[in-house]
């Protein structure tokens, strides 16, 4: 039975800030007339950003997908990177872009991070770095993944896309490791239309990054590396210290959002949920749910189709596998028998519309509509 709801409910909505307060920032540009090159803006945003976070580093990118693959240069990694393949695109293709090898690894059933007590046996003299993904804001384990990458002297870039404001322990997620990436796209908590990040604590690679992003120029004359173009333009800069100022109360809206599904959803057997992780400040950027089809008596896709019927678009993030598309499904490492729980993840998982201007009309319809599903 269709919704009688005219408006689709999309699985993310843009946080947009009154565009009022936009118009400043934009008189500013044009009276400066610098548009991009690391001008006021993008100067002011790495600054500030780097203080919300509490970190050391940040060098703004276009878009996630550029600061993934310029990371790689500047970390140097060569040969195989050991990753997830429960995760967007761009982490894979980053590494494929690069001429490396992904080399896919099994995933946590509480988290759906990548399984640290998997990745030792997957690592040859081929291996030069992990690439793990904190996937729904939830964090890698950290100190496992560090120590098997001091342990074979292996670099530690974290695709981050999905963690900006998150702290474990009152420290900065994004600071872990030598090196993370955040995105800024519109689908995010927090985004600039388009834009990226990558985040560090070492002075001397922020300098390498910030060279690679800029075509590889040192100054007017030098080029010290075959650079890449991925810089922030002032219009995104100044968008995004424009919603610096809002992200916290977003980030609030959200959470309470979050909580009103799991108050709701909690004794319908068959749907499994993920909760907040102890020590963490979570920024509650998606609402996945499990569907275990026997006890909840549907499919997760049969209940995507239903959901839809009802202008509920969902998504089925992460599926499939990107371990199953053409241009890695024939790698040794992609082989489903060796991914069993992000296999079933992959069958099971389904994210719920969650933004900050949903609605209690919108949530109660997306809600009623899952109970119903039964």
């Amino acid at each position: 039975m269709k919704s009688n709801i005219s408006e689709k409910i999309f699985v993310t909505q843009p946080s947009l800030p009154p565009l009022a307060d936009f118009i400043p920032y934009l008189e500013k540009i044009w009276e400066n007339k610098w548009l991009t090159n690391c001008g006021e803006f993008h100067k002011e945003f790495e600054q500030k950003l780097a203080e919300y976070l509490g970190v050391k580093y940040v060098s703004l990118f276009t878009n996630g997908m550029i600061a993934l693959q310029v990371g790689m240069q500047a970390l140097r990694i060569t040969g195989e990177v050991i990753t997830t393949p429960f995760t967007f695109a761009a982490t894979t293709h980053a590494i494929h872009w690069n001429n490396c090898t992904p080399v896919f690894c099994d995933i946590e059933p509480d988290t759906f991070t990548l399984d640290p007590e998997k990745v030792e046996s997957l690592i040859t003299p081929k291996t030069t770095a992990i690439m793990p993904v904190h996937v729904y804001g939830n964090p890698c384990q950290h100190e496992k993944l560090q120590k098997i990458a001091n342990t074979y002297g292996l670099k530690l870039f974290y695709d981050a896309a999905h963690v900006f404001g998150v702290r474990k322990n009152n420290t900065a997620v994004c600071s872990w490791g030598d090196l993370s990436m955040l995105s800024f796209h519109a689908t995010k908590v927090f985004n600039t239309f388009e834009g990226g990040a990558l985040v560090t604590n070492d002075e001397s690679l922020k300098k390498r990054i910030d060279f690679l992003k800029n075509f590889g120029f040192a100054d007017e004359l030098t080029v010290v590396a075959p650079g890449s173009n991925g810089k922030m333009d002032e219009f995104r800069a100044a968008f995004g210290l424009l919603q610096l100022e809002r992200v916290d109360g977003e980030i609030a809206k959200r959470k309470a959002a979050a909580e009103k599904y799991r108050k709701e959803l909690a004794d319908i057997s068959g749907i499994r949920m993920l909760y907040d992780l102890p020590g963490v400040k979570h920024n509650y950027a998606y609402f996945p749910i499990l569907i275990d089809a026997e006890k909840f008596g549907m499919s997760r896709d049969a209940l995507y189709e239903k959901l839809k019927q009802n202008n509920i678009f969902s998504r089925r993030y992460f599926f499939p596998l990107y371990s199953d598309f053409p241009t890695y499904r024939g790698l040794p490492s992609a082989a489903p028998a060796n991914l069993p729980t992000a296999t079933k993840v992959a069958a099971g998982i389904l994210c719920l519309p969650l933004y900050a201007e949903i609605t209690e009309t919108e949530l109660q319809h997306i809600i009623k509509t899952v109970r119903s599903a039964k």
